[in-house]
């Protein structure tokens, strides 16, 4: 084994502003300040993990003290004694302090008695503090003096992953700089890059599951990538990283919520079963379902959320998503939505998380209002026993006269999708037995199908249904119970009470 094995995060840890990816509005904010002299006394970088707050603090003691050029520079050598010391953590003049391990004030006093003197080897004193939360509310106010006045060679570099708990009076002397999380596919090129110079096999999907994985942090991206390395022994694939993380494919995300969506518990729990024993993380599956939830909802078209390429689905998927999303509606997934949130401290509660996951799915179907289990066995059970008649009986017939007439059948039949599609979506300008013209505001190719099967099975006889290419400003039926019930005098008196109140929904 090599003893001398350096970890990604640390060998290709960022050395000067050219390399420091993904802040691009902090780069170009501090270069200019060096390129034009105006260097602060006092800075402070805040940001999530992993994304180059200590980086930027060296990169920064590098530029005021390369040796390379007569003063600071934006573009320190790297090669010169004091860059090298600098970047090895060993130059005297550069002192890091971790604030977790020097809280009190005697260590604060400490510092501040070495500020007086001047500086052995660079042009500035320069004290990085990484953590500065960390540090007790007296050392705070002992900082506070020489940080708004400290002597002309000394700069100070506080960094934080909680800003909140810097007290004002610390924030109100620093340049404050937030770093932002490194975009996806900004980490995506970076784990290429590494991977190439590494001589290492990186699959385009494996490296979007390693970039998502990250949230924003490069070093955490860069461990991710360093263990999928050790596991697969250099050839990382997509498979390899989701048996290393412990969640399921995205494509299998979607299936799952299919399949809880179209009423089938069953089916649905059989499905959690199978991803359970290939491995997958349950409480990393709750995550995918609240992201496919999230995307859903953004990509459902009553909401008009605007592009959704941005989306962590292929072509495919997406397709998928609009094809579910033309047959539920935006309460139904904020109901889903609010139900997974509620589980998440359940989960992380229960000594049996397969238990709780599985109540999990039986409560998402009944919120959906999808048929109840105990119907579903009645409905096997009733076909399988029923004797099989010799002449098939002729279909029941039943009278639809009227596009409200049809709205009741479908509720009735519990056709919950097809029902609530037909009521939000179908201008019909026209309605006669056996004739329907229609416009449709969802566009969906497989309605007009689906609702034909179903009438001539109900009615016994054929219908034709004409679409319509543009709308004739009809109303759909929710929207003509809700004008019915707007019309109703002890709900106008009721409205008049309450200013811009509206009807949202009616069991009318």
């Amino acid at each position: 084994m090599d003893s001398n094995y350096t970890v990604l995060a640390r060998k290709y840890r960022s050395q000067d502003f050219a390399s420091l990816i993904g802040q691009d509005v902090l780069v170009k904010t501090l270069t200019t300040a060096i390129n034009t002299g105006r260097i602060a006394h006092a800075y402070i970088f805040t940001g999530i993990r992993g994304t180059g707050k200590t980086s930027t603090a060296r990169i920064l003691a590098k530029a005021l003290n390369c040796l390379s050029s007569d003063g600071p520079t934006a573009t320190p050598c790297g090669v010169c004694e004091n860059c090298r010391a600098i970047a090895a953590g060993q130059h005297i003049d550069v002192m890091e302090i971790d604030a977790a391990s020097h809280t009190g004030v005697d260590n604060m006093r400490e510092i501040l008695d070495a500020v007086q003197y001047r500086p052995t080897n660079g042009r500035y004193k320069i004290y990085i503090i990484d953590e500065v939360h960390m540090l007790s509310i007296s050392a705070f106010n002992a900082l506070l003096k020489t940080l708004e006045e400290p002597p002309a060679h000394v700069v100070f570099i506080l960094a934080t992953t909680d800003i909140r708990k810097v007290p004002v009076t610390i924030l109100s002397r620093c340049q404050r700089f937030d770093l932002v999380r490194v975009p996806v596919e900004t980490l995506k090129k970076h784990f290429a890059n590494i991977a190439e110079n590494e001589k290492i096999e990186l699959s385009d999907a494996a490296n979007e599951l390693l970039a998502r994985a990250a949230d924003g942090s490069v070093r955490d991206g860069l461990s991710l990538l360093d263990q999928a390395i050790a596991q697969t022994g250099g050839h990382v694939d997509e498979t390899a990283v989701l048996n290393m993380l412990k969640r399921a494919d995205r494509g299998v995300v979607t299936g799952l919520m299919e399949t809880i969506l179209s009423g089938d518990t069953a089916a649905a729990l059989e499905r959690v079963d199978e991803i359970y024993n290939n491995g997958a993380d349950l409480s990393m599956l709750l995550t995918d379902m609240m992201e496919w939830t999230h995307w859903a909802t953004r990509m459902h078209p009553a909401l008009h959320a605007g592009d959704s390429t941005s989306a962590p689905y292929t072509a495919d998927q997406r397709t998928k998503i609009r094809n579910i999303n033309s047959q539920i509606t935006l309460n139904t997934l904020s109901r889903i939505w609010q139900v997974m949130v509620a589980s998440v401290a359940e989960m992380q509660a229960s000594s049996n998380q397969k238990q709780c996951f599985d109540m999990l799915i039986v409560r998402l179907m009944h919120i959906a209002e999808l048929p109840s289990v105990a119907e579903i066995i009645n409905k096997q059970t009733t076909t399988q026993t029923a004797p099989k008649p010799s002449v098939a009986p002729a279909p029941k017939k039943t009278e639809i006269t009227s596009a409200t007439d049809l709205a009741a059948a479908l509720q009735s039949d519990k056709e919950i999708l097809l029902y609530s599609y037909y009521t939000t979506n179908i201008e019909v300008s026209e309605f006669t037995p056996g004739k329907i013209v229609y416009f449709d505001r969802g566009d969906d190719t497989e309605f007009e199908k689906k609702l034909s099967i179903w009438l001539r099975n109900k009615t016994g006889s054929a219908w034709t249904l004409d679409r319509n290419i543009k709308s004739e400003h009809a109303q759909t039926v929710t929207e003509q119970k809700r004008q019915e019930i707007a019309s109703d005098p002890m709900v106008a008196d009721a409205m008049s009470l309450f200013e811009d109140a509206e009807i949202v929904s009616s069991t009318k």
